[in-house]
């Protein structure tokens, strides 16, 4: 099994679900390597200064932003970070909206949640409540310092995480030169209209995606098995997949319980992104919370009762 890309928490109201971020998608591209062609040494490609023309190994190396020609502004690994949110182990679904208002083109690639063990109740309670609403969620995640806007959505057994691109990301159709207006304005007939729909109507067909593979790849492939058995070399096997690593889960929770709160909640709160606390309150609320559970634990007993307790005891 594959490990997982990230772990932590998908979040909606009250409930948290621990989850593991799975892939969605394989690479199958064929990988080749560059070779000098006089004695098929690999080609290794170097960082090298633009000025000295001399080798820059990484440490020497800084991230960089070129504002104008020429000129640029260095940054540190910790301006980025100070830039990115303090949760990194949270999915926290922001709003639920219809499945067929966003369109296709904001949906860039998908991943699968696993539930974590004991995880199962609240993760096909999710699933099951999106489809019987038909509705989606819209949350933000945060993988390797970036965060991402994201979708969830049921898809079979299974919930999708598919991440999305940001409005400014899209090009605008307006820019370019897209015929609007009716068939007619076209001079497109209605009998050619006809014509067109019969076509699309013989050619209708139950979507197989197995049916569909990359067959480019496929040949290639074969070519390439030829070229290593005429060289005596032998083919090589995909390596196997390492196991998926279970995380532990939260106990039993009360989800009625929770979704009352987290319906009162929203009733008193407009459905906006809840404002992160002060770092400066951190340590009143960790000290607030350590007085709570002082008060809460049994108190220990008295030296003299502790003795007496003793010497019945015997």
């Amino acid at each position: 099994m594959p490990r997982p890309i990230w772990s932590g928490s998908l979040s909606f109201g009250l409930l948290n679900i621990p989850v593991q971020l799975m892939a969605g998608t394989r690479g199958t591209d064929l990988s080749f390597r560059m070779l000098d062609a006089r004695d098929k040494s690999p080609i290794r490609y170097e960082r090298v200064n633009a000025e000295t023309g001399e080798e820059v190994p990484w440490k020497e190396i800084v991230k960089a932003f070129e504002y104008d020609k020429g000129s640029y502004v260095v940054l540190e690994q910790e301006d980025i970070r100070s830039a990115a949110p303090e949760s990194h182990d949270a999915i926290e679904v922001e709003a639920f909206v219809d499945v067929e208002a966003i369109g296709p083109q904001y949906f860039e690639k998908p991943y699968v949640l696993v539930p974590a063990k004991k995880a199962e109740k609240g993760y096909v309670l999710l699933r099951e409540t999106l489809k019987r609403t038909g509705r989606i969620g819209i949350a933000r995640i945060v993988i390797r310092s970036r965060e991402n806007l994201c979708a969830l959505l049921p898809q079979g057994d299974a919930l999708l995480l598919v991440m999305m691109r940001y409005p400014q990301e899209l090009v605008d159709v307006g820019d370019y030169a897209i015929p609007a207006g009716q068939a007619g304005d076209y001079r497109v007939s209605p009998r050619e209209l006809e014509m067109a729909e019969a076509l699309i109507a013989s050619m209708e067909s139950d979507w197989k995606p197995e049916a569909y593979k990359d067959e480019f790849r496929a040949r290639l492939q074969k070519v390439i098995e030829k070229r290593i058995k005429a060289k005596g070399g032998k083919v090589r096997k995909p390596l196997d997949e390492p196991a998926l690593r279970d995380d532990d889960a939260t106990n039993v929770v009360d989800f009625m319980s929770l979704l009352q709160k987290s319906i009162d909640a929203k009733r008193r709160t407009p459905a906006t992104r809840a404002a992160k606390p002060a770092k400066a309150d951190k340590p009143a609320k960790a000290a607030k919370a350590a007085k709570t559970a002082r008060k809460a634990a049994p108190a220990k007993p008295k030296p003299a009762k502790l003795a007496a307790r003793t010497k019945a005891a015997r």
